[in-house]
């Protein structure tokens, strides 16, 4: 009936995976750098957004099937339960993606504005460490090199 997972695309790569498990009505998300992450964000409503995409999967799951192999013609129905997870995981990764990069997009114009006013070593020690996000990289994400 459920399972918990990490946010790792590619997680779920054989769409025959949950064959007979038409019971499969329930994802949950491994606790750790995603919710980590989204407690972090700087707009209430962008973690509201992101719960919102990590339940979605949930309202999916219960009526999409899970497969069947016929034996006597062998013959495989690919299970719509593996691709539905494949396509949450990436929709989720994109998300905290592009919300990751509006909050530093917000925090480096801030950092900008407040360095007029206040010495650039308060803004960079005392100001910006509370506004930073955990450092994890999501996959997909693009990083600076």
């Amino acid at each position: 009936e459920r399972i918990t997972i990490p946010l790792k695309d590619g997680l779920i790569a054989d769409d025959s995976i949950f064959t007979r498990c038409d019971n499969l009505k329930h994802v949950d998300l491994v606790e750790g750098p995603i919710h980590e992450t989204i407690a972090a964000l700087l707009m209430e409503e962008w973690g509201n957004d992101m719960y919102e995409e990590i339940d979605s999967i949930n309202q999916i799951l219960p009526t999409a099937p899970g497969g069947v192999y016929y034996y006597e013609i062998s013959h495989h129905d690919d299970g719509g339960k593996a691709r539905a997870i494949r396509t949450w995981i990436r929709s989720v990764l994109r998300k905290i993606n592009h919300y990751k990069a509006e909050h530093q997009r917000i925090v480096d114009e801030a950092a900008t504005y407040l360095q007029l006013a206040l010495p650039r070593d308060i803004v960079m020690k005392n100001v910006l460490p509370f506004l930073e996000l955990p450092s994890y990289t999501f996959e997909g994400e693009e990083t600076e090199g």
